[in-house]
């Protein structure tokens, strides 16, 4: 199977006979960094380290993809922000900014040049150079996102309350530099971009002001990209998931905070949903049953007609599969390994 053609099809919300497992949101573990030998900080500035990190999850647990870089902070950065790097626990994160009001924020002509945006475009060619049908999915800020970070996330909740006016000049001219970057990402022939807006959470942000301010400048970007595109919001974005999934994008991804069945309600436009078990707690800190109840939720929010069960076999502990074969024909089997719930599927024409 074709991993790439396999995301795209499903993506594009064709039926497809394997549904693709893959992490649009991150991709650096800790267990994946000892194994590797490629860690953070180094590998948020070393292209190589990035590339073998991103791919990590792929060679070690079959993940259908690749994903870098590791966190939010390449753009501002790049645009004159100072940036922690953080440890092998703890991803980079904004310490200071030069600009003051949104009239001063301007991307450097150096822009693209600057910062990290250099070793994220190499790791992109190291990753296609060694892997034909892998997709390759990059992750950016978006431009709310951005906002926050250069003029601080307290002064931009402010601001949306006392001078919204200040919040758009900032995210418009946010928006030019996400622009270039998506151009020079787009250029290197990543497959997939996924736009992460976390300030832009309903727990952060009235649903009323998403629609109004932040939803039309994800609307010029999603226009903008021409590759497959997911957009990220954390949280319970059940209140917005309406507004996310008619933005443009072929797929949203949500967290374990939304209802998959009520989601599915809300959606308009031909878009796909992304997600949603746990990786904060159940993949993080939980007990192989943690997960297997976890999946068996995700598969009853698609479906009525879902099969578990228990297996006395040599490989595998547990099955689940759809009855009625929708919205897929596939067996999905898993095996307890020590502390970990290891994860198999195969086409029943394979059986």
């Amino acid at each position: 199977m074709n991993l790439k053609e396999n995301l795209e099809n499903a993506l594009s919300g064709e039926d497809v006979e394997v549904k693709p497992v893959i992490s649009v949101t991150q991709a650096g573990i800790i267990e994946a960094m000892e194994q590797t030998n490629a860690s953070w900080p180094e590998a948020h500035t070393n292209p190589e380290q990035m590339a073998i990190l991103g791919s990590s999850l792929h060679e070690l647990a079959g993940l259908e993809c690749a994903r870098i870089p590791f966190g939010l902070t390449v753009e501002a950065q790049s645009m004159g922000a100072e940036v922690n790097l953080g440890n092998n626990e703890r991803t980079p994160e904004v310490t200071g900014t030069p600009f003051e009001s949104a009239d001063d924020i301007e991307a450097p002509d150096d822009f693209l040049e600057n910062g990290r945006i250099p070793v994220v475009l190499e790791a992109i060619d190291i990753l296609k150079e060694k892997y034909e049908d892998l997709p390759i999915i990059v992750g950016i800020t978006g431009p709310f996102t951005l906002t926050g970070h250069l003029l601080g996330i307290e002064n931009v909740v402010r601001y949306m309350k006392t001078d919204p006016d200040e919040i758009e000049i900032a995210m418009e001219n946010c928006l030019d530099a996400s622009m270039d970057y998506i151009e020079a990402i787009q250029e290197h022939d990543a497959d997939v971009i996924c736009v992460n807006e976390p300030t832009a959470s309903p727990e952060l942000i009235d649903p009323l002001q998403f629609k109004s301010m932040i939803k039309p400048n994800l609307e010029d970007l999603a226009d903008f990209i021409d590759v497959q595109k997911v957009l990220h919001i954390c949280g319970s974005t059940q209140p917005i998931i309406s507004d996310m999934s008619s933005v443009g994008f072929e797929g949203i991804s949500i967290e374990e905070a939304v209802d998959i069945p009520k989601a599915k309600e809300s959606i308009k436009d031909e878009c796909v949903i992304v997600g949603n078990i746990s990786t904060s707690k159940t993949l993080l800190s939980g007990t192989p049953e943690d997960v297997k109840e976890d999946v068996k939720k995700v598969f009853e929010g698609y479906s009525s007609h879902v099969h578990f069960e228990t297996m006395e076999h040599e490989e595998f502990n547990y099955l689940i599969y759809f009855e009625d074969g929708t919205p897929d024909d596939s067996y999905y089997c898993f095996t307890e390994e020590g502390g970990h719930l290891i994860y198999h599927r195969f086409s029943k024409k394979c059986l």
